[in-house]
Formats: structure tokens, C-alpha cells, sequence
């Protein structure tokens, strides 16, 4: 038998006697490139791009294998295609799993979408798992494959194209839901035209729930470095006096609130973000910043609310959310304290300040401001 006949056999032999290393190569490769793909965004492509032919070969397989086969007279083994598939599905979860567990709110629903991911990356681990309970389903295992691959494209589109967040979700959302229909079709057999069209409403179905649960949907690429509630902001370090978990009435009322969030994002990205300030549970303001990627220390931003409700103890958040609604992270403090209620503000005007250098940013009462450090990173 010729040489290259007998290499795939010998490497299934060694993943057969040392199943762990194919798990820790995943796993290692994905944590490095977790600190080095912004360096070597190529290798984000690749990712990709390897995601997406491996998925045409899972809906193509048997076609494909009996087309080999006549054209060099050789049968791919399908234990080697089944521990290729597998080491495919562990590079990409452990290529997206750092980012998400950094970009994760755990206190929100996104808790629950980057738990699914390590649950995933858990049955790639486990070969019983993996091979005898996955593999055999093959609407599963397609299911499977297209979540993976979504999580993939989240992940490396903002890094390889540098479009927004936003768009970087509508484009992975679409591509699985394009992706869906062998596994939707498989549950329903598609004889009959009244079934195709189901298979056509299910699709339609599962975009719109993946659109109305975006929010639950960590932004890979961007992440809370360092934030900060505060009565008082530095304009020439850009920096934020101490940080307080609870103010007064008399403290908001006579120097106003800032919020200030250091925000990383990947080199060449712009986004498009919001402050969104609420009180017990209702929105007060959502003020515009646009911010670059490539700064390490994270791109600072910050708003500053003057204007309040007459009473204005209770629960406040501010939530810092991307253009399509999702939640990068929320900051949260308390107003307490005895105090007479102040007479409603008449002025409510949101006024945005960009600030170039070490320039002040000059408050107003009753006005809700805004400012971005633009100095290059």
C-alpha cells in the first residue's frame, strides 16, 4: 500500500491511543490565538473560512466521498473525517470562548448564550459525547455545526472585514440561518409542498427569534477595560475621580454624574455606541459616543447627566449598548439619602461633546453631555 495510503490510517491509530491530544491541541491553539489574532488577523480568516468549507463537506459528504473514490480509487476513512470535524469544532470554540467569557454581562441573559458555547466546546471534548451521541444524529450534529459556526463569524468578521458589531451579527445571523435548511429539512420530509414552505417559515422563525434575542448575545470584540460612577472627571488625564457605588440627591444635583467606560476594541474598528441611562427600570436618556479600536488601554468615553427627576433616589443603571441593541456592559449605582425633592428640571436637552486633547468639557445645568478621547492611540 503506498505511503500516503497508510498516513491517515497511523494518525487515527495515534488519536485512537491518545484521544487528549487532540482536545488539548484545540484548546491550547484556541487560548493563544485569543492574545494573537489581532496581530495576525489572517488567522481569524482562516478560521472562518475553514468553518464554512467544513460545513459544505458535512452536508456534501457521501456525494463527495463516492467522487474520490472514482477519481483516485480511494475511500477517505470516516473516523478520520469524524476526528477531522471534531478538531474543526474545537478550534473554533476555543477560538471564540475567551472572547465571549471577556464580553459576557454574566448577570444578564448573555449568560446563557456563552454557557450554550462551553457546553459545546465540553461535547467536542468528550469523545463518548462527541462521537457516539452527536455524530450519530445528523440533525444535530448539523445544528451543531451551524451554532459553532455562527459564534465563528461573530467573532472573526469585525476582526477580518472591520465592520461594525451590528452589522458583523446581521451578516452571522443570515449565513446560519442560510445553514439552517439541511437540519430543518431533515425534520420534516419535504414530499409535500405544504412542507417545504414550513421548512421556509421555520427558517424565517428562527432569524427572527435571533434577532429579537440579541441582546443576549455577548459582542465578541468589545469589552468593559476599566469604568467607572463618579461626581468629578480629570479632562487633562481623561480620568475619573473615585468611583462610587451610591451618591446623594445634593451630591447629583450640584456636580452632576459622570459615566465613564474604557471600551477595547480591535485595531481599525468603528463603532457606534450608546449610554443608556435608567432609573428603577426606566429609560431617562440614551446619549450617542463614537469610538475607534486599536487603543490598548481601551478607548475612553464618558457622558455626564445634569438633568434628574424630581426625586431622584432608587436604582440607576447605565447601560452601554452597540447601535443594534447589544449590551456591552452595564454600570450600575445607587442614589440614597434624606433629602427635600428638588423641582423637575424644565430642560432636557442631550448635547454631545467630543473632547480633542485636554480641552474642559463645560457643563450646563440641566443638560446631559457627552465626550470621547480622541487622541491618537
Amino acid at each position: 500500500m503506498p505511503i500516503w495510503k497508510t498516513i491517515p490510517l497511523r494518525l487515527i491509530a495515534l488519536a485512537q491511543r491518545y484521544p487528549g491530544t487532540i482536545a488539548a491541541f484545540g484548546f491550547a491553539s484556541g487560548v493563544v490565538s485569543f492574545f494573537t489574532v489581532e496581530r495576525h488577523e489572517a488567522f481569524a480568516r482562516v478560521i472562518a473560512a475553514v468553518m464554512l468549507l467544513s460545513w459544505i463537506w458535512l452536508v456534501l459528504e457521501q456525494a463527495l466521498r463516492q467522487r474520490i473514490a472514482q477519481r483516485f480509487g480511494w475511500t477517505i476513512p470516516t473516523p478520520l473525517l469524524r476526528y477531522g470535524t471534531q478538531m474543526i469544532h474545537q478550534e473554533g470554540l476555543f477560538f471564540v470562548l475567551p472572547f465571549l467569557y471577556t464580553a459576557t454581562t454574566w448577570n444578564s441573559g448573555q449568560a446563557l448564550f456563552t454557557g450554550l458555547l462551553g457546553v459545546a466546546a465540553l461535547i467536542a471534548l468528550v469523545d463518548p459525547l462527541y462521537f457516539r451521541w452527536l455524530s450519530a444524529r445528523r440533525w444535530v450534529f448539523l445544528t451543531y455545526h451551524t451554532f459553532t459556526l455562527f459564534a465563528v463569524l461573530l467573532t472573526a468578521l469585525p476582526l477580518v472585514l472591520h465592520i461594525s458589531t451590528g452589522n458583523s451579527y446581521k451578516l452571522a445571523l443570515g449565513v446560519a440561518v442560510l445553514l439552517s435548511f439541511p437540519s430543518l429539512s431533515e425534520l420534516a420530509s419535504l414530499e409535500a409542498r405544504w412542507r417545504k414552505w414550513m421548512v421556509v417559515v421555520l427558517m424565517l422563525a428562527l432569524g427572527s427569534v435571533g434577532w429579537l434575542l440579541r441582546m443576549w448575545v455577548p459582542p465578541a470584540t468589545l469589552w468593559l477595560t476599566e469604568v467607572a460612577i463618579a461626581t468629578s472627571l480629570d479632562s487633562r488625564s481623561m480620568e475619573a475621580g473615585e468611583s462610587l457605588r451610591a451618591v446623594t440627591p445634593a451630591q447629583m444635583r450640584d456636580r452632576g454624574i459622570y459615566a465613564y467606560t474604557a471600551i477595547n476594541a480591535p485595531l481599525g474598528l468603528e463603532e457606534h455606541i450608546y449610554h443608556v441611562w435608567l432609573h428603577d427600570g426606566q429609560e431617562m436618556d440614551r446619549i450617542a459616543l463614537d469610538i475607534r479600536g486599536g487603543r490598548k488601554e481601551g478607548y475612553r468615553a464618558w457622558t455626564h447627566k445634569q438633568n434628574f427627576p424630581a426625586d431622584p433616589r432608587g436604582r440607576w443603571q447605565v447601560k452601554v449598548m452597540t447601535d443594534t441593541g447589544q449590551m456591552i456592559g452595564t454600570l450600575r449605582f445607587r442614589v440614597e439619602g434624606d433629602d427635600a425633592p428638588a423641582p423637575p428640571s424644565s430642560e432636557t436637552v442631550i448635547h454631545p461633546h467630543a473632547d480633542v486633547g485636554p480641552a474642559p468639557v463645560v457643563g450646563r445645568p440641566g443638560v446631559a453631555q457627552s465626550g470621547i478621547d480622541l487622541r491618537a492611540p
